[in-house]
C-alpha cells in the first residue's frame, strides 16, 4: 500500500471501502450508500473502492483477490456496511478479522457506528460476531428472500464505481452510456433508481449514535 503523507498530519492512513453484495443482505449500492454517506458524515476521504464480486458460497482461501490485498497491505482504515460483509462464515470471519487486527488495520462497522481495531474490547468483536450469529440462525429458520426494500443485482452493478466516478466529474447521462457502451434509457433508469447522484454528492448522511458499543454489546445473547 503506498503511504499517504500531509505535511501537517504526517501520515495518513490510505482508506479503503469494501463492498460484497449478498443476496440475503444488501445490494452493492445499498451498501455504497451507506459507506459514502459516512465517509462524508465522518470527514473521510476514501482511496479506494474494492467491490468484491466473489460468489457468496466462496469460502475465505478461495477468495484469493481479497486474501492477497489485506495480507500485502496494512495500517489501513477499512470502511465496510456490517460485519457479514467481510464473511458469513463464522471460521472465515474470525480468521479475517484476526489477520486485519494484525495488520493493524482499523475497520469501520458502518450500520452500528462503530470501529474494530487492536485497540477494541473483547466485549465489542464478540458482540458484532454474535449479531452475525444470530442473524444467520433466523435465516437459517426461514425460507430466504430478498431484504424487504432491497432492489434486485443488476448488470450495471459492476459499473458503480465508474459511475459515481463519472457523475462526480459532472458527466451526463449520455457521455457515461457512450464510455461504458450500454443503452442510455437502460442506464439513467439505474442510476436513478440507485440514487447515484445522491450517494455522490453525500446527501445520504448516516446518523452516528454516541452509544453504539454499549449497544452491539447489548445485543449478545446467552443460552438458558
Amino acid at each position: 500500500m503506498t503511504m499517504k503523507f500531509n505535511k501537517k498530519r504526517g501520515f495518513v492512513a490510505m482508506v479503503v471501502a469494501y463492498i460484497r453484495p449478498d443476496k440475503n443482505f444488501l445490494a452493492v449500492h445499498e451498501q455504497l450508500q451507506h459507506v459514502n454517506s459516512y465517509a462524508i458524515a465522518n470527514n473521510l476521504t476514501i482511496d479506494k473502492e474494492f467491490l468484491d464480486h466473489t460468489s457468496q458460497n466462496k469460502r475465505l482461501d478461495e477468495r484469493r483477490e481479497v486474501t492477497k490485498y489485506f495480507q500485502t497491505n496494512s495500517d489501513g482504515i477499512l470502511l465496510v456496511y456490517d460485519v457479514w460483509v467481510l464473511s458469513t462464515n463464522m471460521e472465515d470471519l474470525v480468521q479475517m478479522a484476526s489477520c486485519l487486527m494484525k495488520n493493524n488495520y482499523k475497520v469501520h462497522f458502518i450500520k452500528h457506528s462503530v470501529i474494530m481495531s487492536q485497540q477494541s474490547s473483547a466485549m465489542l468483536i464478540l458482540g458484532l460476531m454474535d449479531q452475525l450469529r444470530q442473524k444467520l440462525q433466523e435465516n437459517a429458520k426461514r425460507v430466504i428472500g430478498r431484504p424487504k426494500g432491497s432492489k434486485s443485482s443488476s448488470k450495471f452493478d459492476v459499473y458503480i464505481s465508474d459511475l459515481l466516478h463519472y457523475i462526480k466529474e459532472g458527466k451526463s447521462v449520455s457521455e457515461m452510456a457512450r464510455l461504458l457502451n450500454v443503452s442510455r434509457s437502460s442506464l439513467k433508469d439505474y442510476i436513478e433508481s440507485r440514487e447515484l447522484k445522491q450517494i455522490a454528492s453525500g446527501s445520504l448522511v448516516s446518523e452516528v449514535t454516541d452509544d453504539a458499543e454499549e449497544k452491539v454489546i447489548n445485543t449478545i445473547v446467552c443460552p438458558q
